[in-house]
C-alpha cells in the first residue's frame, strides 16, 4: 500500500512539474499593427536572425524565452513608402503563472521545466506602431523639425548622435 501511495505522489509531482508550462505557453501569437495599415515589417531576434516578416496587420507566433532563464527580445522594423521607418523593441516579461510553482510545481517547475521551455515568460498579444510621414516631400524639399530632448521617446534618444 505504501508503494502505491509513493508511486501516486511521484506521478502527481511529475504531472504538475511546471505550473506555467501547464497553464500558460512558450509560443505566443502576436498581432503586428501599424497606423496606417499595409506597412511591411521584419522581426529579428536577439541574435539578429529574421524570425518573421509580412504586411500589417498580421499575426506572427514568437517564442517567449531565449534559453535557460533568458527572456526573448525582438526588434520590429516597420516601413511604408512616404513614411519614416519605425523600429520597436518587443520583450517578454515574467508570466504570473510561474509563481504557481510555489504551490503546484515545486522546485522542478521553478528551476527546470518552466525556465527551459520559456513558459515562465509571456509576450503581449499585440504591437501597435504609428508611422510618421517622411521628412522628404514629393518635390524633394526637406522639412526641418526641431524638438526638445524631453519630447523624444527612449528609442529616438537612443538613435541620437553627438556632434562635436
Amino acid at each position: 500500500m505504501k508503494k502505491a501511495f509513493t508511486v501516486m505522489v511521484v506521478a502527481i509531482a511529475v504531472i504538475t512539474a511546471g505550473c506555467a508550462s501547464i497553464v500558460s505557453k512558450s509560443n505566443y501569437p502576436v498581432t503586428v499593427n501599424s497606423a496606417p495599415d499595409g506597412a511591411s515589417f521584419t522581426i529579428k531576434n536577439a541574435a539578429g536572425s529574421t524570425v518573421a516578416s509580412g504586411t500589417t496587420p498580421e499575426v506572427v507566433t514568437l517564442k517567449s524565452g531565449n534559453g535557460y532563464f533568458k527572456t526573448a527580445s525582438y526588434q520590429i522594423v516597420v516601413s511604408k513608402d512616404g513614411f519614416a521607418d519605425q523600429t520597436h523593441t518587443l520583450s517578454s516579461s515574467l508570466d504570473g503563472w510561474y509563481w504557481g510553482n510555489i504551490v503546484l510545481g515545486g522546485l522542478i517547475g521553478i528551476l527546470i521545466v518552466d525556465p527551459i521551455t520559456g513558459a515562465m515568460y509571456r509576450l503581449p498579444d499585440r504591437v501597435d506602431i504609428d508611422l510618421d510621414e517622411s521628412a522628404a516631400s514629393a518635390d524633394g524639399s526637406v522639412d526641418v523639425v526641431f524638438a526638445s530632448l524631453d519630447s523624444l521617446t527612449d528609442e529616438q534618444r537612443s538613435r541620437l548622435v553627438r556632434v562635436e
